[in-house]
């Protein structure tokens, strides 16, 4: 069953789901690369690695349910020094303990088969690289200005809401998505896809060698294939608010298209 939605599907962007939609996002652009670009090239993963502990802002995504639980079958005592109605003994709460975890986040490399040279680095961001002072925001940007200052081309697909932007400069049309292209010959000058909630995911085009020009990728081809495979219409409740949440017109919008197709009551 296809999304709802006509371009990129807002329920997608939930936090706790993000990491197997972006790994399904990663899988299907590599595979249809492949068909389009052998023999003379092929398409690889690539991960990079950082260390996220109890001080990263971006924690705050990685963990979108973060809360302390408390006994349910306790019920809330009044303060009363002295006796009165206090416990005698405290009671445990449960809670999530904040330790050191490895993060490894994936990325796409097109090869030279000949020459063995990265020829496009495609990123595909998550919503720890759009937190400010995160360590998944040091760590793209990082990548990001190695791949700057090499011969590779660099194809960023930013498909979040929420967060930092892509770093770019100049008048951008108003948008919710942005494709950014940069090829290694042009910088700085980059070709832009300002992408609206209503509208297709557009084909965009991936830079390849000076011979060879540039490789069409159809976007939304990418994601409705990734929707299908994993099977996301079984999970998301389209009955209830995305997560992020939509504002204003936008959350109007998608209120009527979703009762429009039987997903949502009267």
């Amino acid at each position: 069953m296809p999304s709802p939605f006509p371009g990129m599907d807002p329920y997608l962007e939930e936090p706790g789901l993000w990491p197997d939609v972006h790994h399904e996002l990663i899988s299907e652009t590599r595979a249809l690369l492949n068909t389009l670009l052998r023999p003379k090239y092929y398409v690889r993963i690539e991960e990079r690695v950082y260390i996220s502990d109890e001080h990263d802002s971006g924690r705050l995504v990685m963990v979108p349910d973060l809360r302390i639980a408390l006994n349910p079958d306790r019920v809330g005592q009044a303060f009363a020094p002295g006796g009165g109605t206090a416990l005698a003994v405290a009671e445990p709460i449960e809670a999530i303990t904040m330790i050191e975890e490895e993060i490894h986040e994936s990325y796409i490399e097109i090869v030279d088969r000949v020459e063995r040279l990265v020829v496009t680095v495609i990123e595909i961001l998550s919503p720890t690289n759009k937190v400010a002072g995160s360590r998944g925001r040091e760590s793209y940007e990082t990548k990001r200005s190695d791949v700057m200052k090499s011969p590779s081309h660099l194809v960023e697909i930013d498909l979040l809401r929420r967060g930092l932007p892509i770093p770019v400069y100049g008048g951008i049309p108003p948008h919710e998505y942005l494709v950014h292209v940069s090829r290694a010959g042009r910088r700085p000058k980059a070709t832009l896809w300002p992408i609206r909630l209503s509208q297709k995911l557009p084909p965009i085009t991936v830079p390849l060698k000076p011979e060879d020009g540039h490789v069409v990728l159809d976007l939304q081809a990418v994601l409705d294939a990734a929707y299908d495979r994993a099977g996301y219409d079984l999970e998301l409740d389209y009955s209830a608010d995305a997560i992020p949440p939509l504002e204003g017109e936008w959350n109007a919008w998608a209120h009527r298209l979703l009762k429009e197709k039987g997903l949502r009551p009267d």
